[in-house]
């Protein structure tokens, strides 16, 4: 079943507030009335904010691994050069106006570990790695696993100080970092 207008623009809402404000300090009623729909309505499409909170965090995982995806496709059909592409929707996040960092990372701070907000939050870092290891895989690498940690652990660390720092220069050296690392890796197999 398509998402009625109404579902659409709480969504679109609590996508907005969320990301801007943090989870914790955005409570219902400001949805509600940001959202223009009624209490009655909220409730029928999200009988909790946790669940308001996890169809948000579906949202910001179809967009962000979207990016990710297209960015490593940019960069060629190499596996190795899709390992360092990906890189390019970092500096792509961290430019955008009222970037306030990674959103997962953001809510994994707010949510106490073991409730669904978290453990969301986990399966997106995981799924993430996961499709990073593929690529390392693909690319021949003698230790994926552990490639794929190194560059996740960049991509994330990015994503803070691109918020922290608010400096552009933040997602080229984590690029630049990443194909040094590739780079070795790639070597190690040879």
């Amino acid at each position: 079943m398509a998402p009625t207008p109404a579902h659409e623009r709480i969504l679109e809402t609590a996508f907005r507030l969320f990301y801007a404000r943090g989870i914790r300090a955005v409570g219902v009623d400001l949805i509600i009335a940001e959202s223009g729909v009624a209490k009655a309505t909220f409730y029928k499409h999200f009988p909790s904010k946790d669940e308001l909170v996890l169809a948000y965090l579906d949202k910001v995982d179809g967009i962000w691994t979207g990016q990710l995806r297209a960015a490593a496709e940019a960069a060629g059909a190499d596996p190795s050069d899709q390992l360092v592409g990906l890189f390019d929707a970092l500096g792509t996040a961290c430019r955008r106006d009222g970037y306030r960092g990674c959103a997962f990372i953001n809510a994994a701070a707010e949510s106490m570990p073991g409730t669904p907000i978290h453990e969301r939050t986990v399966a997106h870092k995981q799924a993430v790695r996961a499709w990073v290891r593929d690529l390392a895989v693909q690319a021949r690498v003698a230790d994926p696993d552990g490639l794929a940690r190194a560059l996740t652990l960049l991509v994330d660390g990015g994503l803070a100080d691109g918020a922290l720092a608010a400096d552009p220069a933040a997602a080229a050296a984590a690029k630049e970092t990443a194909r040094v690392l590739v780079a070795a890796s790639v070597a190690d197999t040879v």
